[in-house]
């Protein structure tokens, strides 16, 4: 359905826009909250299952000659080796019982949030096909990589983890997740925020390594740049993993 007067944000501006974004996903995570997520059919299994893309890398990796690998391949798959245990975080969760299956978008980037000219609210998300039964913390991630770091997946610009961006992100989501998201659920944020651009990084060094097949590009080796960002903001993220729990904690606590 077309969203009249609406529009979509290639960036964050201010804070104000943020809060929109968390918002808005918070508030598509309550009105599912009491839909069992196994009535939704699972279009897209493996999908934001951060081990399964770890899986394809590690594939694809036995099947090529490192020998011949160019030096940014292999500091990218140390970088990733030196983050394994990481990547299986979320589903460990779900495993021991911590994590519980919910309605998830799938896709939260910026751009995806549609906001209304006149007001500046968001109004709708969109892109709905990645919808399915997963875990709220690979939207959430997913949604803080997009919108806190301006400088995105382009191969120009520092890749910095924008602290006034993510506190305002989610203080709109809390605003209206408060009821749903449970203390055990917050303990398991600081992981999905630095997960979710590894696992990112991972996808794309998989690509580069297959040819480029399925993210498209403008020239030789972007996928192999795109994951080098990817990477860069999960160091951005680890350096300022004290101010983050402690937004966490502040905002959570009320």
């Amino acid at each position: 359905t077309y969203i009249d007067q609406s529009l979509s944000l290639e960036r964050i501006a201010r804070p104000s826009e943020a809060f929109e974004v968390g918002r808005a996903l918070g508030l598509f995570h309550g009105l599912f909250d009491d839909l069992p997520p196994e009535r939704l059919h699972d279009t897209l299994p493996g999908f934001h299952e951060a081990p399964c893309y770890l899986l394809a890398l590690d594939h694809r990796v036995a099947q090529c000659s490192l020998e011949e690998s160019s030096g940014s391949v292999l500091e990218a798959l140390h970088f990733i080796d030196a983050r394994r245990d990481l990547v299986p975080v979320l589903e460990r969760g779900k495993l021991k019982g911590d994590l519980h299956l919910a309605i998830m978008h799938g896709d939260p980037k910026l751009d995806n949030v549609l906001f209304d000219r006149a007001s500046g609210r968001a109004i709708s998300l969109i892109d709905l096909d990645t919808v399915k039964p997963g875990l709220r913390h690979y939207d959430l991630g997913d949604c803080f990589r997009s919108c806190c770091n301006a400088a995105g997946e382009a191969d120009g610009g520092s890749v910095v983890f924008d602290l006034t961006i993510f506190e305002a992100l989610l203080a709109g989501y809390f605003k209206v997740a408060r009821g749903f998201f449970s203390r055990v659920d917050v303990d398991y944020l600081y992981d999905a925020i630095r997960l979710l651009p590894l696992e990112l990084g991972i996808r794309f060094l998989t690509d580069h390594l297959l040819g480029d097949a399925y993210f498209k590009v403008d020239h030789p080796g972007q996928n192999l740049l795109r994951a080098q960002r990817q990477f860069q903001l999960v160091v951005s993220i680890e350096a300022q993993e004290v101010a983050l729990r402690a937004i966490i904690e502040r905002l959570y606590r009320g």
